[in-house]
């Protein structure tokens, strides 16, 4: 956003307004210096349920943070809002991430760790997860795939996001990767893609079994699975478990008949 902010201290007081950097700053051992979050930041389970609430992702409660007087907020582009962020950047020093690939999570967990005075501890977490993906082997060869996160409309995933990347390290061709970042597609298009695999993401919509049929009428050649979305999407510390289960899900798609 083309947005300088300067600390003359290490922040005391702490807004996170994104679930996945909301885990990291725990992870980093902040949890005395977080004081707000969203609703849908879920982990570390019970250590958020101690924090105040100051809407979602995209809603912010503006006389909330106020009550909160943090003197850092941390954010992220594509999962907050442009106007909400702006309103804010007047009155706090707002920091924001945008993530694209692993290398720019990788990238925002260390500026993380020096703007929290935690360093050592993000290039810990950092050098676990890049260990991680060195020994992840991609499907060969690839498997065309079609990625969904929303149902009634559906929607799938296109390019230039995380999840479209940690698709490419799996091996896993995205079948809409000439759409949109999240393009709504018909029955008629998923047909007409006609991809190998189908992975359904357990959010944003929480896809379970039951939808399984669904896909396969429409697609009865590919093989359909359940996935944990927020291994594939997650760009903060979960990652370090992210590689382990990307692992496990591209030998169950080799084993699959």
């Amino acid at each position: 956003m083309g947005h300088v902010i300067s600390l003359p201290d290490l922040p005391q007081r702490i807004i996170s307004m994104v679930p996945s950097q909301t885990e990291l700053l725990f992870d980093l051992g902040l949890e005395d210096r977080i004081v707000g979050l969203t609703k849908f930041c879920a982990h570390p389970k019970p250590q958020v349920k101690q924090k105040a609430i100051i809407g979602g992702t995209k809603n912010f409660r503006f006389d909330a943070i106020d009550e909160l007087k943090p003197d850092l907020i941390i954010g992220n582009k594509e999962e907050n809002y442009k106007e909400g962020i702006e309103q804010l950047q007047q009155k706090y020093p707002v920091w924001m991430s945008d993530i694209y690939t692993l290398d720019d999570a990788l990238q925002m967990m260390q500026q993380v760790g020096q703007l929290t005075g935690t360093e050592a501890k993000a290039r810990e977490l950092t050098q676990g997860i890049s260990t991680g993906f060195k020994s992840l082997q991609p499907a060969q060869p690839p498997i065309t795939t079609a990625y969904f996160i929303w149902r009634k409309p559906y929607m799938t995933v296109g390019s230039h996001n995380i999840i479209d990347h940690m698709l490419q390290r799996c091996g896993f061709q995205n079948a809409f990767a000439d759409l949109a970042r999240y393009p709504e597609i018909t029955q008629e298009q998923l047909q007409q893609a006609n991809p190998q695999l189908i992975l359904l993401s357990s959010e944003p919509y929480p896809f379970k079994k039951k939808h399984v049929a669904e896909f396969q009428e429409i697609c009865p050649q590919a093989m359909i699975k359940i996935v944990d979305g927020e291994m594939f999407s997650w760009y903060g510390s979960r990652l370090l478990h992210a590689s382990a289960y990307l692992r496990q899900v591209i030998e169950e798609v080799k084993q699959e008949p």
